[in-house]
C-alpha cells in the first residue's frame, strides 16, 4: 500500500504576493530589513528598535516579578562566545544578535529581534589542503615553539613559562627612542603584578565581553599604525578570532604562555610569547589598557612585537602592512590628494563598509614640525587613525535643509580630537535630528566625526583591507578565488630588465561580466619576502607587476622578449606609489584569452630574492607557473578524496564549487552527479567514475564558452537550445523548454547550472539509447524504479 502526499494549491496567494512564501511575509509594523540594516552597516553601529525598545514597556507584567526588580535589569548584547543557540539553527545567518535581558544572577532572553549583519562572500583559497601545514587551522610554528607543548611542560615543571627566543630583556626592546632619555630602568612584570604595583584589586582577564577599540590605547612605542589596524580588528569578529585565540585565561591552566596567529608572506603562523610585559614607574611602556584589567591588547602587542624582531622595529609604519599581518586579505592603499572627487571617495568608503573592510588612515607630516606635534585643527601630524564608521546627516540652516557625508575616525592615543566643523564641540549637532545627534557621544575617547571633505583634504592616505577583493565594486555576492605561488628571483639569473628573463605565470581567463563596466575580474599581489629578523633592516628591491597577451595559438613555456612589447595597463584604483615596497596590488579587467603574468625587480639582486604572487580571479581562470607541471585529474581527485579514494557528495561538491566561479552546485545535485556514474550503487564515487564524469563537466564547460556568443558569462533561452542540438542530442522544442524552466533563472542560465542541465540530459540520452529497440524502450515497474529514483 503507497500513499502519496498531495500539494496544497493555495488559491488566496498569487505568486510572490505580499505575505506569501516567495515574498517572504507582510513586514511586521511596517519594518524593511533591507532599509533598517544600511544605516547600522555603515555606520558600524547595532541596530537599535524603537517598535519594541529596550525598556519596561516592552517586558510587560512578568509574573513573579515586582517592579523594583525589573527595573534592575539590563538590556546588553549576549558576547560572541554564546554561540550553543546560534549554532542549532544553522538554517540562520551565523551573524545573529540578540538582546538579552540580564540580571545580576541569571540571563534570561526575552527579546527576538534578529539582527543579520550581511557579510560579503568568503573567498576560496586554493593554496591550502583544510588542515595542511600554514593554513588557518593549522599554523606554522613560529621559531619552531609549539604552544601546546610548551605550556604542558610548565605546568608539569610547576613554573610559569618564560621566553627564551624573546626574553624579558633589552635586546627585545631594541633601540627605543624612549630608553635614551634618564628615567628609571624598564621592569618586566606579568599581569597579576602590575595590577598589585597600581594598588588594582581586580584579577587579571584575557578578554571581559568582547574586545573593543575603546579597549587599549598607545604607549611610548610608535606603533600607532598598529594600533588603529587593531581598533578596527575589533569590529570583525571572525577575524579577531583567527588572529586572538579566544579560549586563553589567567584562570585554570595559567602557565604565564600565550599565543596569536598572523598571517606572514603566504603562510599563517602561530606565535608563542610569555606574559612578562616591559614597564616603567609601575606603567606600560607600550600599549595600556584603559580603565579595565584586561591583557589581551599589550599580549598582541608582544607577540607581533617578536615577528618584527624586537618593539622598536614596531615604531614607524603603513597600517596596510598590519592588515595584510591580521588577514593575508587584499590591502590597498589610497593616495587622498589624488582622489579625482570627495564623492568618488564616498563611494569607496561606503563599499568597503558593506564589505566589512578594516580602513585607516595617516596624516601627512609638517617641515620643521617636531614629532606627534597636534595642527590647529587638533589632527596629528604624520600619524595613524583608524576609521570607524561613515554616515550621512540632514541638518537644517537657514530654514533650508542640507545633507552632509561624514566619515568618523579614530586616534589611537585615546585622546587628541578633530576640533573643526562637526567635531564633538560643534554646534553643528545642534542642528540635526535627535536620532543623528546620537551618534555623536560627546566624550574625550579620541573618537570623533568630520565631514568628508575635510577628511580628503586633511589626511594623505586611506587604508582599506578585505578579505577578498569585492570592496572594489561593492558586489557582496561574488564568489573570488584566490591562488598563491611562492617564488624567487635568482642572484645573476632570472632578474632585471629583460622581462624574459623573470619568472613567468601564464593565465587563462574564460569569461568576464560584459554587464559591468570595466568589470574587475583579476587582481594582482606581489610580495617581498624580508631576509632579515628585524623589521627595521629590511630592505626591499623596487618591484614591477606587469600583465601582457599572449597570443593565440602559442606553445606551452617560457615565452621571448617578442611577448613583452606594450604591458596591459591596470584598473587599480589611484595607489600610492612607493619607491621600494614589501607588497604592490594592481586590478585587471582581462577579456577571454591568455595572459602572462611577470613579477620583476629593477635590479639584479646579489642573494636570492623570495616573493608571493598571488593571484585574485573572479571569473573561471587558470594559472600555472611557466615550467611547472599541470594539475592533472589524479591531483584534483585526491585533492579531495577521503581515506578510501572514494569522493562523497559533499566532497564533491566541495570540489565542484572550488573550481567554478559562482559556486552554486547543491548537494541534491552532487547526488545525482554521483549517481548517474556510479556503477556499484555505493553513493560513493571512484577514480575511474569522476574521470568519465569530469570529462563531460570539461566538455559542457567548452561548450558552454563556445554558446555564449555575447560573452556575458549566462546563455539565453535561444543559446541553450542550439547548445543542446551541437551537442548532438536529440530533444524536442517542449523538452528544451521543461529544463530550460527548471535550470535557468530569470531568462539566463549560468555554467554551473548549465552543466547540471547538461549531465541529466546526457544521462536521460544514454539510458534511452542502451535500452531502446527501434525508437521505444521498454521496462519493467522494477527496471523503472531502480533507474528513476536512484538517478
Amino acid at each position: 500500500m503507497t500513499s502519496t502526499c498531495i500539494r496544497l494549491i493555495h488559491s488566496f496567494y498569487e505568486s510572490g504576493g505580499e505575505g506569501s512564501l516567495s515574498n517572504l511575509m507582510v513586514k511586521f509594523k511596517g519594518q524593511d530589513y533591507r532599509q533598517l540594516k544600511e544605516a547600522p552597516l555603515r555606520e558600524g553601529r547595532k541596530f537599535v528598535d524603537e517598535k519594541f525598545p529596550a525598556n519596561l514597556s516592552s517586558l510587560g507584567k512578568l509574573e513573579n516579578m515586582t517592579a523594583e526588580q525589573m527595573r534592575g535589569f539590563k538590556w546588553l548584547r549576549p558576547p560572541v562566545s554564546n554561540c550553543w543557540f546560534l549554532s542549532s539553527i544553522g538554517v540562520l545567518n551565523p551573524w545573529w544578535h540578540k538582546w538579552c535581558l540580564w540580571n545580576k544572577v541569571s540571563r534570561v532572553c526575552l527579546k527576538p529581534l534578529d539582527i543579520m549583519f550581511e557579510t560579503s562572500t568568503s573567498i576560496i583559497n586554493l593554496r591550502y589542503q583544510d588542515g595542511s601545514e600554514g593554513s588557518p587551522s593549522n599554523p606554522t610554528k613560529f621559531k619552531n615553539q609549539d604552544y601546546a607543548q610548551l605550556k604542558d611542560n610548565s605546568l608539569r615543571g610547576g613554573q610559569l613559562f618564560v621566553d627564551s627566543s624573546f626574553p624579558p630583556e633589552l635586546s627585545s626592546l631594541g633601540d627605543l627612542k624612549i630608553l635614551k632619555k634618564t628615567e628609571p630602568p624598564v621592569t618586566w612584570l606579568r599581569p597579576a603584578d602590575i595590577l598589585k604595583a597600581q594598588n588594582r584589586k581586580p584579577k587579571p582577564v584575557f578578554l571581559y565581553e568582547g574586545a573593543s577599540r575603546f579597549d587599549f590605547g598607545q604607549g611610548d612605542v610608535g606603533d600607532c599604525w598598529f594600533l588603529a589596524a587593531i581598533s578596527t580588528l575589533t569590529f570583525q569578529e571572525k577575524l579577531l578570532a583567527q588572529v586572538v585565540p579566544m579560549e586563553q585565561t589567567f584562570d585554570n591552566n595559567y602557565a604565564g604562555i600565550f599565543h596569536f596567529r598572523f598571517w606572514r608572506f603566504g603562510k599563517w603562523v602561530d606565535v608563542v610569547i610569555d606574559d612578562l610585559l616591559p614597564t616603567r614607574n609601575k606603567n606600560f611602556l607600550s600599549v595600556k589598557f584603559k580603565g579595565s584589567n584586561e591583557f589581551w591588547a599589550p599580549l598582541l602587542e608582544k607577540a607581533y612585537a617578536k615577528v618584527c624582531g624586537s618593539y622598536a622595529d614596531m615604531d614607524a609604519g603603513w597600517s596596510t602592512e598590519a592588515f595584510k599581518d591580521f588577514t593575508g586579505g587584499v590591502s590597498m592603499m589610497y593616495d587622498l590628494k589624488d582622489a579625482q572627487t570627495c564623492e568618488e571617495m564616498w563611494l569607496s568608503l561606503t563599499r568597503a563598509t558593506s564589505c566589512k573592510s578594516m580602513m585607516c588612515c595617516s596624516t601627512d607630516s609638517k617641515k620643521d614640525s617636531l614629532e606627534n606635534s597636534v595642527s590647529e585643527t587638533g589632527l596629528v601630524y604624520k600619524h595613524a587613525y583608524s576609521v570607524t564608521g561613515v554616515t550621512e546627516v540632514t541638518y537644517t540652516e537657514m530654514e533650508s535643509q542640507s545633507k552632509q557625508m561624514l566619515v568618523r575616525v579614530m586616534n589611537p592615543w585615546g585622546k587628541q580630537e578633530w576640533s573643526r566643523q562637526w567635531s564633538d564641540e560643534s554646534d553643528m549637532w545642534q542642528k540635526v535630528s535627535p536620532e543623528d545627534r546620537e551618534k555623536c557621544d560627546i566624550r574625550n575617547d579620541g573618537e570623533f566625526w568630520m565631514p568628508l571633505e575635510d577628511f580628503c583634504h586633511y589626511f594623505r592616505v586611506l587604508y582599506i583591507c578585505c578579505e577578498n577583493p569585492n570592496f572594489l565594486d561593492g558586489d557582496l555576492t561574488c564568489q573570488w578565488k584566490s591562488m598563491s605561488y611562492d617564488g624567487s628571483w635568482v642572484a645573476g639569473g632570472n632578474a632585471g630588465a629583460d622581462f624574459a628573463t623573470n619568472p613567468q605565470y601564464r593565465v587563462q581567463v574564460a569569461v568576464i561580466n560584459k554587464q559591468e563596466s570595466n568589470d574587475h575580474n583579476v587582481l594582482l599581489s606581489l610580495m617581498q619576502v624580508p631576509q632579515q629578523g628585524h623589521r627595521k633592516q629590511e630592505e626591499y628591491y623596487t618591484m614591477k607587476l606587469q600583465v601582457y597577451k599572449v597570443p593565440p595559438g602559442t606553445p606551452q613555456g617560457r615565452l621571448p622578449s617578442s611577448i613583452f612589447k606594450k604591458p596591459l595597463p591596470s584598473q587599480s584604483t589611484k595607489n600610492l606609489s612607493l619607491k621600494k615596497e614589501r607588497e604592490i596590488v594592481k586590478v585587471y579587467s582581462l577579456e577571454p584569452g591568455e595572459y602572462v603574468i611577470v613579477p620583476s625587480i629593477k635590479d639584479v639582486p646579489q642573494t636570492n630574492t623570495e616573493f608571493v604572487l598571488t593571484v585574485y580571479t573572479k571569473a573561471d581562470a587558470k594559472t600555472i607557473p611557466t615550467g611547472a607541471k599541470e594539475e592533472t585529474i589524479f591531483d584534483v581527485f585526491n585533492h579531495y578524496a577521503d581515506q578510501n579514494s572514494e569522493l562523497s557528495h559533499r566532497q564533491l561538491q566541495k570540489l565542484l564549487n572550488d573550481r567554478f566561479p559562482h559556486g552554486t552546485f547543491d548537494l541534491d545535485t552532487c547526488r545525482s552527479m554521483i549517481a548517474m556514474v556510479d556503477q556499484d550503487q555505493r553513493m560513493t564515487m571512484t577514480i575511474t567514475e569522476f574521470s568519465a564524469l569530469w570529462k563531460k563537466i570539461e566538455e559542457y564547460k567548452n561548450l558552454f564558452y563556445r554558446s555564449d556568443t555575447n560573452k556575458n558569462g549566462a546563455l539565453s533561452d535561444q543559446e541553450i537550445q542550439n547548445a543542446i542540438k551541437a551537442a548532438g542530442m536529440d530533444v524536442n522544442d517542449a523538452t528544451v523548454k521543461m529544463m530550460i524552466s527548471r535550470y535557468s533563472d530569470s531568462g539566463s542560465t549560468i555554467l554551473e547550472n548549465f552543466i547540471s542541465l547538461m549531465v541529466r540530459l546526457d544521462k536521460m540520452s544514454s539510458v534511452f539509447n542502451n535500452n531502446s529497440t527501434d525508437g521505444v524502450i521498454t521496462f519493467n515497474r522494477d527496471e523503472w524504479s531502480n533507474i528513476f529514483m536512484y538517478n
